[in-house]
C-alpha cells in the first residue's frame, strides 16, 4: 500500500487576504500520518479580484456562472505559475477549497467558486475541490472541515483554533472530534481597518489606541449564535444580517477596539469552558498581538503559536490531506464536526 504523497492545497479565506497555495509532502504509517511543508506561498488579490469576490454576493446567476469560470482558471494559471517556479516535480494532486461565496446550510446548500476543471485544464494535474457542498447535503453545516486534519495531524494539542475571517476551534470530546464557528474576526477587524486606510490591523495597535463602547459589546455578545449549541457555523450573511444594524456612527477606532474585546471575550470562553489545557493557534489573526494578549489575560490555557508557515498555512495544508484522503476514498469529513448524518469521503475528482 502507497505511504507517501505530495500534493497543493489552495485556500481563500472570507477576509480576502489572498490566494494561499502549500505544497506538502504526507507520509502514512498505518493509521498515523506524519507531513512536511515544502513550499509555501500567499498571492495578494489585484484590486479587481478582490472586488469581485466581495461582491460576488450581489452578482446576478449569469455573471456569478461566469466568475466561478474565470476564477478557476486564475487558480489554475496562479498554481502552474508556482509549480514551475519551484521546480516541482513530485504532484499527485491539487485540493481546492475555491472561494466562498454563499453559505446557507439550513437551505441546503453552499458555494465555493473556482470550477476545479478548470484548474486541471491549466495545469494537467487531478483536482479535488467542492469539498463543502456533500455535507451540507447530508445535514451538516459545511463547515469546519479541517478537523480531519488536526485530528490526525496535530494530535499533540487538546484543541486547534484558527483566527481568521471567522475563529473556529476543534477538540476531542468523549472519543469524538466536535468542532465549530466561534465568533467574527478578521471579517470585521480588516473592513474596519480599510477605513482608516490600513488593509489590516497590524499588531492590534489601532484597537489599542480605541475605547470600549460597552453598550455595543453587550448586544454583540448578547447575539443568539452564541447561545447555539454545536456544531454550528457562519458565514457574511450572518454579519450583514445580525451584526452590521449595531454599526452606527461610532469612531472606527473604537470600533475596533470593541470588536477586538468582543473576539477575546468569545474565543476565551469556550478555551474555559471545555477546560482546553493546550491549544494551537494559527491564521491571521495570530498576527494581532493585541487580541492574543486579551485572550491569553482571560483564560489559563497554554497558548502555542507556531512558526510563521504553520501559521499562515495550516488551512491550505489540511486542505491538501483532505485531497490526499479523498483520492484514497478515505474519510475527510467527521459528522460529530459538521452535524452531519455520518462521516464522509468528500470532494469531486477531476
Amino acid at each position: 500500500m502507497r505511504s507517501t504523497f505530495y500534493a497543493i492545497g489552495l485556500m481563500s479565506g472570507t477576509s480576502l487576504d489572498g490566494l494561499d497555495i502549500c505544497y506538502s509532502k504526507f507520509t502514512r504509517n498505518g493509521s498515523d500520518w506524519a507531513f512536511e511543508i515544502l513550499k509555501c506561498e500567499t498571492v495578494a488579490y489585484a484590486s479587481t479580484w478582490e472586488n469581485d469576490l466581495k461582491n460576488a454576493i450581489h452578482f446576478t446567476s449569469e455573471k456569478l456562472l461566469e466568475l466561478n469560470s474565470d476564477y478557476g482558471f486564475y487558480l489554475g494559471e496562479k498554481t502552474q505559475d508556482f509549480i514551475s517556479r519551484h521546480h516541482i516535480t513530485e504532484l499527485d494532486l491539487i485540493a481546492s477549497h475555491g472561494h466562498t461565496v454563499f453559505h446557507q446550510p439550513r437551505n441546503k446548500f453552499t458555494l465555493q467558486i473556482g470550477d476545479g476543471r478548470a484548474i486541471k485544464i491549466i495545469t494537467n494535474t487531478p483536482v479535488v475541490y467542492d469539498f463543502r457542498s456533500q455535507d451540507v447535503l447530508l445535514g451538516g453545516n459545511g463547515a469546519p472541515l479541517v478537523p480531519i486534519g488536526d485530528e490526525l495531524l496535530f494530535p499533540a494539542f487538546d484543541a486547534c483554533l484558527n483566527l481568521g475571517g471567522f475563529s473556529n476551534i476543534s477538540l476531542t470530546r468523549d472519543g469524538k472530534r466536535m468542532a465549530f464557528d466561534i465568533c467574527p474576526v478578521n471579517i470585521i477587524l480588516n473592513e474596519l481597518a480599510l477605513k482608516l486606510g490600513k488593509k489590516y490591523d497590524e499588531g492590534g495597535d489601532l484597537a489599542r489606541t480605541g475605547v470600549i463602547d460597552h453598550n455595543l459589546l453587550k448586544k454583540l455578545n448578547q447575539l443568539e449564535f452564541y447561545k447555539e449549541k454545536a456544531p454550528k457555523s457562519l458565514g457574511v450573511e450572518w454579519i450583514n444580517e445580525s451584526v452590521l444594524p449595531f454599526i452606527n456612527n461610532q469612531r472606527t477606532e473604537d470600533l475596533l477596539a470593541t470588536f477586538t474585546e468582543h473576539s477575546a471575550v468569545q474565543i476565551a470562553a469556550i478555551l474555559n469552558e471545555f477546560d482546553i489545557k493546550k491549544v494551537l493557534i494559527t491564521g491571521g489573526g495570530t498576527y494581532n498581538s493585541f487580541l492574543i494578549e486579551k485572550i491569553k489575560a482571560k483564560t489559563k490555557t497554554d497558548i502555542h503559536i507556531p512558526t510563521k508557515e504553520m501559521m499562515e498555512y495550516k488551512e491550505a495544508l489540511i486542505f491538501a490531506f483532505m485531497g490526499v484522503l479523498r483520492v484514497l476514498n478515505l474519510n475527510n469529513v467527521l459528522s460529530s464536526a459538521t452535524g452531519s448524518e455520518t462521516d464522509h469521503s468528500s470532494g469531486l475528482l477531476c
